[in-house]
């Protein structure tokens, strides 16, 4: 899993036919204590995740396995919105 934020969005009005009705977010990975990470990476939004949210990202065959995304294309999936993270 992976820690990131959400910085944007993307519309794409032509896209496989699976794709259809997913919501797409731009996504930068951070590191625990919040600060952005280099990059960014496209992924589908699968609990309404909104702008500026930290959310939980899986990728690769796990995203596949999301809620909805079952034989869809895809890469990266938000499988959860963070409240709070803590280390010791």
């Amino acid at each position: 899993m992976v820690l990131a934020r959400i910085i944007g969005t993307v519309v794409a009005t032509r896209k496989d036919p699976r794709l259809e009705g997913k919501k797409l977010l731009i996504c930068r990975q951070i590191d625990p204590d919040g600060k952005d990470e280099k990059g960014y990476f496209i992924a589908v939004d699968t609990v309404d995740a909104g702008f500026r949210e930290h959310v939980l990202i899986v990728q690769g065959s796990s995203a596949r396995m999301a809620y909805g995304c079952k034989d869809t294309p895809v890469d990266a999936a938000i499988v959860g919105i963070v409240d709070q993270v803590s280390q010791d």
